[in-house]
């Protein structure tokens, strides 16, 4: 068992073809975008007998609240793999010396894994911890999309359906792009979205870099939802071949109900590219998100589905620096209301 840098696109598409449930974090695109907003990139993949056994993209992180190798939402594992801890092992091995040698000071994995007792002793055999902060969503809502629309639709909450019926017949209009103007428009939407919420939005430029990475392969798309000429909803959609993801989200206070319409949309679409689910995204977790999730998912829900409990981010401690992002960490859960 051996372990190498991925430098084909091809490789590692179609491995994560056949790989088991993935999000769109591991893909070459992220990699990609994340390579734009000026980050350090390893594509690492395990290899035993010529077989590629696991993959992860690792991002170099160095900001203000330290410094870190971080792997999101992987890694990940061939299809009915039965032996995680070996190629783990072997993984964290590789990223110790680089850690120690470029004076980063801890490793942090967020799994796509189930959340199993099994594999919380794994981590924890591989003097691993659970990090003080989630990176990326740890729970998440899917919806199956190989029933058809009828059968989603009569599995929805009975609110959820009656307003997605509504919508079209107060004349809301769903736009599919994937131009410039799009993110002007869903900017406009974002920012008073952020406003509203009082949460810290992302800036143009990262959705902007986030939206090219994806557009160059086809695998996003600007779902726009308006009336007559008024804008009220949008929201980014990435693909893959497994899962379509609902990723960035805005709309503003509106009487109609334009965020069921766009989400219905959506789910039509990922069936059309053929997508086994429909990824919501993260819903609220007790102990992990902030409390004022739990109205968005009640609206998730609503749709239908099942939830997704993946394993929390862990961390491996490097140098002692560690615990100043730990302190820092804990204090962001605070002032989020965590």
């Amino acid at each position: 068992m051996k372990i190498k840098e991925i430098k084909s696109p091809k490789t590692l598409e179609k491995f994560l073809e056949e790989a088991d449930y993935h999000s769109f974090l591991q893909t070459w695109q992220w990699g990609e975008f994340q390579k734009s907003l000026g980050n350090e990139i390893l594509r690492l993949g395990i290899i035993d007998k010529n077989r590629l056994l696991m993959i992860a993209l690792v991002i170099k992180h160095k900001v203000k609240r330290g410094k870190f190798l971080f792997i999101p939402h992987g890694p990940v594992f061939r299809q009915n793999s039965k032996d995680f801890k070996k190629p783990l092992e072997l993984l964290l091995k590789y990223l110790k010396k680089i850690a120690k040698s470029k004076n980063f000071w801890f490793i942090r994995i967020a799994p796509i894994q189930t959340n199993l007792p099994s594999l919380q002793n794994l981590y924890q055999e591989l003097k691993m911890k659970p990090a003080p902060i989630y990176m990326h969503a740890e729970k998440m809502w899917i919806l199956n999309l190989e029933k058809n629309e009828k059968e989603i639709l009569a599995e929805m909450r009975k609110t959820t359906r009656y307003l997605i019926r509504k919508a079209p017949k107060q004349g809301l209009v769903v736009e599919k792009r994937n131009d410039l103007e799009a993110l002007n428009i869903f900017w406009n939407l974002y920012w008073q979205t952020a406003k509203r919420e009082k949460f810290i939005p992302f800036s143009k430029e990262y959705l902007q870099k986030e939206f090219e990475a994806f557009r160059k392969k086809d695998k996003c798309l600007w779902f726009l939802v308006r009336v007559k000429n008024q804008y009220l909803a949008g929201a980014l959609v990435i693909f893959t071949n497994f899962s379509a993801f609902y990723h960035q989200g805005a709309s503003i206070h509106t009487s109609y109900p334009a965020s069921y319409l766009l989400q219905w949309e959506a789910i039509k679409e990922a069936k059309k590219w053929g997508c086994r689910f429909y990824n919501f995204w993260g819903i609220f977790q007790k102990g992990r998100t902030p409390k004022s999730w739990q109205g968005l998912t009640l609206f998730k829900t609503g749709f239908g589905g099942q939830e997704l409990n993946l394993l929390p981010t862990y961390d491996l401690v490097i140098s002692p620096k560690y615990y100043f992002t730990w302190i820092w960490e804990k204090w962001l859960n605070f002032k989020r209301g965590v």
